[in-house]
């Protein structure tokens, strides 16, 4: 502990508020401001060191890109705050070069998390790489889930549908990314439950955040949230041996016009092909659907990621692009489980990759925007396994017109 100037002397104890002379110092190091940094004595201080070295890290994060020297970038690297590489296989400590498209940029990623032992996991948790996935009969056929497989995702999918729910309640201006991977991941796992992105095909993180002009695939990392932003959160969870996935996209503080209109238009997309899904619809018929609806507000539909099969495997058959004339083959039939999940881009439709390998951004840095559910085929039309729920978060304003 470093003493305090006389100045200090009228300091109140961060702990508990009698007058305090003594410094922490690493805050002075930091340079951070005098007030909730100061202690009476060092057993107030030894006492609340497990929650006040938090304001450190904090600090070094908001200060991150406008240190010259790379002082607080250093230091972040010494903690194992690194940007991410090579699909998530490899680390640096600088910025990589890359023609951004738009005015993001990423920022370093905090270390892997950690999952209890006793939660059930996919083949990919521990080296990456996922075994039956690949090979599996389902990747050409689609599957038609057993009463018990639909029953075990209905349960999957309402704890995925919780684990979104808490995240859209971070959404707020100055609040990481990271921090959201951080609810996302012990939400999961505090309902038994393993993050299914974590270290799939080695991506490192538990959920993806796709900000502004990112498309999808973004990896939560240590930006913070600023007023305006636009903000995609999806979430994956497996739980008694199946996989349940969705997706929003939410607004940040004062989020302008245009903006707005391209996160609504593309929660309609998402609505509107919900709608004519029932048994003899053809896959195809999905996309025309998206395609008319975001054409018709002067949208593009990205069309190099599509919807896709889901339930023991992470992702399967049927593929479902959400374009229009899509060569998607075959029909719904009862039982069958698969995503929806519109990308819409204020822009063009292409898209480019950052060299984390994972992070797909719009080719011309305009915003883009996407929603997901997972739905089940009905012998009467649909049920979305995903659905919102009477507790969900009242963060989408046009639902309540």
């Amino acid at each position: 502990m470093a003493g305090g100037s006389d100045a200090a002397e009228t300091l109140s104890c961060a702990r508990c508020s009698n007058p305090a002379s003594l410094q922490c110092p690493k805050c002075v190091q930091l340079k951070l401001p005098r007030e909730g940094a100061a202690f009476c004595t060092q057993d107030c201080f030894k006492a609340s060191w497990s929650s006040h070295k938090s304001v450190h890290l904090k600090a070094k994060l908001s200060s991150l890109g406008t240190d010259s020297a790379g002082g607080q970038n250093s230091d972040l690297a010494s903690e194992g705050w690194l940007y991410c590489l090579r699909k998530g296989q490899s680390r640096t400590p600088k910025l990589p070069p890359f023609n951004w498209t738009g005015s993001l940029r990423p920022y370093p990623i905090s270390v892997k998390r950690n999952v209890p032992a006793h939660i059930d996991k996919p083949d990919w948790a521990n080296d990456g790489v996922p075994k039956v996935e690949p090979n599996s009969d389902w990747q050409h056929r689609v599957e038609i889930k057993t009463p018990d497989q639909i029953e075990r995702m209905r349960e999957t999918c309402r704890i995925a549908r919780e684990v979104l729910d808490a995240a859209a309640r971070m959404i707020r201006p100055g609040v990481t990314t990271d921090e959201i991977d951080r609810v996302v991941h012990e939400a999961t796992v505090a309902a038994g439950a393993y993050p299914s992105p974590l270290n799939y095909h080695f991506f490192p993180k538990s959920c993806c955040t796709s900000v502004n002009e990112v498309i999808c695939h973004g990896i939560p990392d240590a930006r913070k949230l600023e007023d305006g932003d636009i903000i995609n959160v999806d979430v994956t969870v497996y739980y008694k041996g199946v996989h349940g996935d969705l997706n929003e996209t939410y607004f940040v503080g004062n989020v302008d016009e245009a903006s707005r209109k391209l996160v609504q238009c593309t929660y309609e997309c998402l609505d509107k092909a919900i709608s004519i899904v029932k048994p003899g619809v053809r896959f195809r018929d999905v996309g025309e659907v998206i395609n008319r609806h975001g054409s018709m507000s002067g949208l593009s539909v990205v069309k190099s990621y599509c919807g896709h099969g889901i339930g023991e495997l992470f992702h399967c058959a049927p593929n479902i692009p959400h374009y229009g004339r899509n060569k998607a083959v075959g029909v719904m039939k009862a039982g069958q489980t698969f995503t929806i999940e519109p990308m819409i881009n204020a822009g063009v439709w292409r898209d480019q990759m950052w060299p984390d390998g994972w992070t797909a951004v719009t080719a011309d840095g305009k915003r883009s925007a996407q929603f997901e559910h997972t739905l089940l085929v009905t012998e009467t039309g649909v049920e979305v396994l995903t659905a919102r729920l009477p507790s969900s978060p009242d963060v989408l304003p046009w639902l309540n017109k």
